[in-house]
């Protein structure tokens, strides 16, 4: 199953997890300092909560770290990576990353605007410790050749699903 993921940055963690549990019926699959997401199944939804006070501000602005599109296998992000490559788009591939408490393989690519866009896929779980930067690779990807990344004022290349 596949699934669209919705990364966002949250002034208050806490208040946030209470807001979009009572909002999807559901408690969140995962929870670590800074960082909750949420498995939701109808509908079908990773939903990524990143507390980040600085760059999120009143209503809409700030609020979008990134987006994606979650798959089931390490060969399901090989094809999305080979058909986007094949479809004349811009791709940085991330093999075994740690991100966000998880261990992933994962494709960036970036929309018109700059939006940054990852198809991935969970290996295993990472340990607390990694926290959520991780190998420091993870989320949203440096500016680089391959994939511009073009990031709002108050995001950072640090920023994580």
């Amino acid at each position: 199953m596949a699934r669209v993921q919705l990364a966002l940055n949250v002034s208050d963690l806490d208040e946030a997890v209470e807001f979009y549990s009572k909002l999807f019926g559901t408690q969140p699959a995962k929870r670590q300092p800074g960082y909750a997401n949420f498995a939701i199944v109808d509908p079908p939804l990773k939903l990524v909560l990143v507390e980040d006070g600085v760059a999120r501000s009143d209503g809409i602005e700030g609020a979008l770290n990134h987006l994606g599109v979650e798959v089931e296998t390490p060969d399901d992000v090989a094809a999305a990576s080979s058909r986007l490559s094949e479809e004349g788009l811009a791709t940085r591939l991330e093999d075994n990353t740690t991100c966000c408490y998880a261990v992933q393989d994962k494709v960036w690519v970036n929309d018109p605007d700059g939006a940054p866009w990852e198809v991935y896929t969970v290996l295993a779980d990472a340990s607390a410790e990694t926290g959520l930067h991780g190998d420091g690779s993870c989320c949203v990807p440096e500016t680089g050749e391959r994939v511009p990344v073009t990031l709002g004022a108050a995001q950072s290349a640090s920023s994580c699903c």
